[in-house]
């Protein structure tokens, strides 16, 4: 991160890691305030709007989602409150996390079967073909 107080959208995009569309978007979205204007008409964005972008792009890549984030930032926003809400959150994507990786691990077990009957040989003849076609 950059210590500069004033920043352009190209180098808060280079310090985060985010595209200058996304940076906007999330403007547009009401995630990340939009920033005061230069002279020169320029955006200007600081300290806060790095520490939130940051935010922001932690929690995506965490998986959080955008709504997710936008009530994650708004319990940020309240420093002096019960960090509970927070912890529910956290605990629910983990579960969602949790078993989307317990339906990839089944859909994994699924392919390697499936591809373990595969002997090679003529088209006609093909397991794996056979297991992906529906039966009548």
């Amino acid at each position: 991160m950059t210590a500069k107080s004033e920043m352009t959208v190209g180098e808060l995009a280079k310090s985060t890691g985010t595209k200058p569309e996304t940076i906007r978007w999330y403007e547009k979205v009401g995630l990340l305030p939009v920033p005061p204007r230069t002279p020169g008409n320029y955006r200007a964005y600081g300290p806060a709007h790095l520490r939130r972008l940051s935010f922001i792009r932690r929690s995506r890549d965490l998986g959080f989602t955008i709504e997710e984030i936008r009530t994650l930032l708004g319990l940020a926003d309240q420093r002096d409150r019960d960090c509970g809400d927070v912890d529910a959150i956290a605990r629910q994507h983990l579960a969602e996390v949790e078993q989307k990786i317990a339906d990839l691990t089944s859909l994994s077990a699924e392919l390697r079967s499936v591809i373990g009957q595969c002997h090679g040989g003529k088209i006609e003849a093909c397991r794996i073909i056979e297991a992906l076609t529906p039966q009548r």
